[in-house]
């Protein structure tokens, strides 16, 4: 038996399934520009240095790819 978390989870994620794929896309962005706006709140932050903080939280600890450094072999 599953909980109703479980019932929720599966119910949305249908629903979500059932749309087209030009609305998921504008449900994916307009998610995470709410995302955004709830770390700029919180974080005191303008626009420009909370996607900056972001972009660098999101590369630390990564291995940079060649073809990302734009060298070829």
């Amino acid at each position: 038996m599953g909980s109703v978390a479980d019932d929720l989870r599966a119910r949305t994620a249908a629903r979500v399934l059932a749309l087209p794929v030009e609305a998921r896309i504008q449900l994916a962005l307009s998610l995470g520009d709410e995302d955004l706006g709830a770390f700029i709140r919180s974080s005191g932050l303008d626009p420009a240095s909370a996607r900056h903080r972001l972009r660098e939280q999101r590369q630390r600890g990564r291995t940079p790819s060649g073809c990302a450094a734009g060298e070829r072999p």
